[in-house]
Order: structure tokens, then sequence, then C-alpha cells
């Protein structure tokens, strides 16, 4: 099989790869991360490259214009090497820092939490044995282990058991244990001669299908030591769940390509925790993780396949602790791993964490709980029942499927208002950059302004306008400039046209008709709901009147919502440090009654009805009606 040499510029960063494998490959291999929301299937078409020197072979063109094709552009994803070539992939191409949630809202009121750590160190004194006290030296272990812990027969690992007789002699008959909950049953996991009482750590991770975050900490005292967060490197294999188990589906080494990519981005972060506070990889002993069902599998190397076919079933919901080593994650060798268990295939561990730092299962209050981002997941209920679904919201709103949207990142317009009398545009950046794009809570703000300005109608549909310089015909296609190419960061217009409008409708109908959907279920008016708590990254940034406005979230009154930060990873926190709230975190799962959106309910005709502003039923909304 014949292979060819790939350089890319700028950096000269050199790899080989055989005439089956893309440029897109070559850049995965170095771990160059190129822009793409489609994985490789050559539709999104953001992984623009220019070929400098050498012979490709192209499948296709995608979207590029004549004029990007006669200045050497290709897609990465569609180009084949057939010679010794030279890549170079200009600044607009390369994936770059997202905005990254990492902080919650510290007036979320919950219980005082009890530290009982998953992982913990007991030091023991084993009494000492004599002619007349011949009792065997497991059995010591265990009488002053269960003496102090109340623990009958831990399990031990044959490497633990091996070391004994010699440890314990080494201490004088005093030693350290340490013990690990491995959910259900507690494992002997180390043993130390004499008494240690050096700190010991863990970390909580949230492994978003956007952004990762960890938070370190100190599992003796409780005290957290800082927390890190950044962009999940997958996005180069796809924006969303089903993109990214498209790629482990078509491509031979898919699978492990993203969970590499997965393993590095936590150990990345893990460093920097690490070194900022002066801490060895070997006193990291326990992990705790919260993602949704297919971030879990691809962390774990476990086939995603069927989590995205019909009968929609994963490998797993609930799994017990992983060593670390396995994973190759950068802990201590005996360190576990343990993912926080989840409902069905796309209602994952991220939402258990979540329902458990709001005590969902323990309100007395019908309250809706909402993670909005690629996917709208949300559970509602109270004490007494707890139903979920899972709506695929698309990529919108992480600017996917939009002309210029983009994720949240420097330079993204975050906040859009329209002057009614001028069509002047006022924009906020993230950054306070120029603008070079719109993230997902700007396109929520411009659809709420341009309806208001009368600018287009309910279905998103411009209206015939007065001529002026911000509405264009281009290529059939209405579109309202946002930005003048003289004021952009990247000297291009930045627009919003009707397909992109459309767009965003399917999204927020989505989130919208799956509320709906479960409140239908269950036989309550959608003005039954007390309560409401949005979560995550996306969420953070929402102007919440514009997007009841347009229709994503019931037309309640706004003191009945309440915005609660990154809960994924203050739930993965909290089970880090309580064995109790691990086990409830275990019974919630199973608790909660999966709604399957795509089967036997009135979803796909809520969302048709939810297509318009704010919606086909106006007494839905009668904030709308009032003007």
């Amino acid at each position: 099989m014949p292979e060819y040499k790939v350089v890319f510029l700028p950096g000269h960063i050199t790899t080989t790869i055989n005439d089956r494998e893309t440029i897109f490959d070559a850049a995965v291999k170095t771990g160059i991360t190129i822009k793409s929301s489609c994985g490789g299937a050559g539709t999104c078409s953001r992984c623009r490259v220019i070929i400098k020197n050498g012979a490709i072979q192209l499948n296709g063109t995608g979207k590029l214009t004549e004029q990007e094709l006669a200045e050497g552009y290709v897609l990465a994803c569609q180009a084949y090497p057939r010679d010794e070539i030279e890549v170079e992939i200009p600044a607009s191409s390369m994936l770059s820092e997202h905005q990254v949630l990492i902080s919650q809202d510290r007036e979320l009121e919950q219980p005082p939490l009890k530290i009982k750590p998953l992982f913990w160190k007991v030091p023991l004194k084993l009494s000492e044995p004599s002619l007349d006290n011949h009792v065997d030296d497991i059995s010591r272990l265990y009488t002053a282990l269960n003496q102090k812990e109340r623990l009958d027969f831990p399990r031990m690992g044959l490497d633990v058991m091996q070391k004994l007789p010699r440890v314990i002699r080494e201490g004088d008959w005093r030693v350290t244990v340490s013990l690990a909950d491995m959910k259900g049953c507690i494992e002997i996991v180390n043993i130390e001669p004499g008494w240690d009482y050096s700190n010991f750590y863990g970390v909580a991770l949230d492994i978003g299908t956007t952004t990762v975050v960890a938070h370190l900490v100190n599992l003796e005292t409780g005290e957290s030591l800082g927390i890190e967060g950044t962009y999940n490197k997958q996005a180069i294999f796809g924006d969303d769940v089903i993109s990214r188990i498209i790629y482990v589906v078509e491509h031979e080494k898919g699978l492990q390509h993203l969970q590499k990519t997965i393993i590095t981005t936590v150990n990345e972060l893990i460093d920097v925790l690490l070194k900022d506070h002066h801490i060895s990889f070997d006193d990291i002993w326990y992990i705790t993780c919260a993602g949704n069902t297919t971030m879990t599998h691809l962390l774990l190397g476990i086939d995603p396949e069927h989590i995205r076919l019909e009968p929609y079933v994963p490998a797993f919901n609930s799994i017990i602790p992983i060593k670390a080593i396995e994973l190759g994650i950068k802990a201590n060798a005996k360190a576990r791993v343990y993912c926080l268990p989840g409902t069905a295939s796309y209602v994952g561990g991220d939402i258990t964490a979540g329902a458990e730092v709001i005590g969902i299962e323990r309100q007395n209050k019908l309250t809706l709980f909402i993670d909005v981002g690629t996917n709208g997941e949300m559970v509602l209920g109270n004490s007494e029942w707890l139903v979920a679904c899972a709506c695929s919201a698309g990529p919108a709103f992480e600017g996917g499927g939009i002309m210029h949207g983009m994720r949240a990142m420097n330079g993204a317009i975050e906040r859009i208002t329209i002057e009614p009398s001028s069509l002047d545009v006022h924009w906020e950046t993230i950054g306070n950059r120029s603008p070079v794009g719109i993230c997902g809570s700007g396109l929520i703000d411009c659809i709420a302004a341009l309806l208001e300005c009368g600018l287009i109608d309910r279905t998103g549909s411009f209206k015939p306008p007065a001529p002026h310089p911000r509405v264009r015909l281009e290529d059939g296609e209405k579109k309202f400039i946002l930005v003048f190419a003289e004021q952009s960061g990247t000297g291009c217009e930045i627009t919003i046209s009707e397909a992109d409008i459309k767009n965003l409708l399917r999204s927020k109908a989505a989130v919208f008709a799956g509320i709906r959907a479960m409140v239908k279920l269950i036989g309550m008016p959608i003005e039954a709901i007390e309560q409401v708590y949005i979560a995550g990254g996306f969420g953070r940034y929402i102007n919440l009147p514009d997007a009841i406005k347009i229709g994503m979230f019931p037309d309640l009154p706004l003191e009945r919502y309440r915005y609660i930060g990154n809960s994924s990873i203050m739930g993965a926190k909290m089970i880090l440090l309580s064995r109790e709230a691990r086990d409830d975190a275990e019974m919630l799962a199973e608790k909660i009654t999966y709604l399957e959106l795509s089967v036997g309910n009135d979803f796909m005709e809520e969302f048709v009805a939810a297509l318009f502003i704010p919606h086909t039923n106006l007494e839905l909304f009668p904030g709308y009606l009032a003007g």
C-alpha cells in the first residue's frame, strides 16, 4: 500500500499516511485540530485547507466557491494524497479555544455534604501473633478494619495480598489501608507500612460533547483545589454525538482515535491542575466522570454504534469502576474511575449529576430540569415520579448549520439588539474582540430582534422590506447583514439568512416539543411547572426573555426560572466526596422513566407546531399576545 509524506504549514509538522487516508486523517495523527462538524463526510465544508505542493485525489468540493477552488482550497476530508504534499491550514480552519463554563451558581441551596469519599485511608494497629495466637495475617487485618470501619471482609486483590506479610511486619503491625468504593462493595486497593498521613486527592470530570472540565479535590478535607476546562478535541470528528458515532462506524480505527483524543484532553487538564498545586500523579486515587451516554462509551473505548440504531440500546447505563491505568488516565496505578449512571441512550450521567445537584427526587414542586446543548436533555417531576427525554436539538445552538455560526469562542457575537427605525445593529462579543461569527445565544437574540423589528414573520421568513443596505437578495436567498466587512475580524460580512433562521427554529422547536411531550404524557398543562432549572454552558448565556419570545422555553413567570451553571461537574464532585450521594445517583437513574420521542407519542406533531414563532398555538404564549 503506497504511503505519502504530508507536511502541514505553518509549523512544518510532518506525518505519513497511506493512499486510503485523507489529509484530515493526517491532521488527526499529528494532533492538529481542524474544524469539522460532519465527522469527515464532506458536508459541512469547514475543514478548508490549501494545497501548496503535490498531487491529490479529490472526492468532493462541498460548499467551496469557485474562487476558493481557484486559490487552491480543498476539503481536508475529501483530499487523498497521491504524492508528497505541503498543506497550509488557514487560521479560520483551526479549532480554537472555547468559552468553557467551569463555575456554578453558589446560591443554589443544597443540604450540607457529609464528607465520606469514594476513596479513603485508614491507619490500623494489628494484634501481634504469638505461639498462643497464631491467627493468619489477613484475619488480623480484617479484624482491625472491622473494629474501626465496620467492614466485613472487603475485597482484596492478589497484588495487595502478596505484599501483606512483608508490609505489616515492616510497619511493626502498624499499617495504612487504602479503601475504594466499588459500587456495592469496598476493596482494599493498597496497604502501606506505618501510618501514612499524607494527603490524597481525587478528580471530578465533566465530559461534554463540546467542552471538558476537571476539578481537583482533596479527598480527606473535601477542599476544592482547582478547576480547569477546555474544548473537547473530539470536535474534529464531528460537532454532535451522532457524527462521532458515524465516524466510529465508518473508520477502521475510529473508536481508538476518539478514545485517544478524549483521554489526551483529560490528561492535559490533570497535568495543569497537578502542576499548579505541586501534586504527584501518584496522589490521585479516585476519578468520577459525568458525561452523556455516548461520551462515556467513547471514554471507555466501548462501541457506541447501537446508541443510534433502533431500538437505541447502549452497551451500559451503569458500570462498576474501572482502573485508571486501563484507560491511560494519569493517576495512581491503583486509582479507579467511576462513571455516573445514565438512564438511556440519550439521557446519561451528566443529567443524573444535574438532577442530583438540584435534588429533584426530593422536590415537592413540579420541577423541570433542562440541559441545553447539541442535545436538549430534560427531566420533569418531583418526589413522587420522574420522567426524562432527549430531543435532538441539532448543532445550531453551537453554531452548526449556520453560515456564520460558531461556538462560544473569542470574537463570537453573544448579544445582539437592532434599532427598529434605523436597523442599526449593536452587538457584544466574547472577549470584546472584533466579531468573527455568531454563537447560539447571539442567534436567539438575533431572531427575537428581527421579529420585533418586523423584518421576519412568524415562520422565520423575511418580509418584503423597504430598500436598505443591510437587506440583500443573494443567490435567490434573502440575507440580513449583521456586521459589515470593514467592522468584522475576518474582513468579510457576517450575515444571517432565512436558511439560518429556519435551522435555529428547528432546534428551538425540538426543545419546546420535548417539554410539551412530557407534560402531555402526565396529563398536566405546561403552566403547572412550578420551577425550571437551566444548566450547561450554553444555558449560561441565554437571554431568557428572548428565548421565551421565540418559543424555546415555556411562557412562565421569569421568577420560576433558575440558572444553575455547570451542574454536571457539580454532581461529579458531590459523588466523589460522598458515598451517600453516589447511592442516591444510582437510585435516581433507575427511578427515571425514559420517554423515547421517536415512537408512540405526540412529539412530531408538537415539533411541527413549534416551528412557528413562538408557536402555532399562541394561547401557549400569553406574553406574546399581550404584546
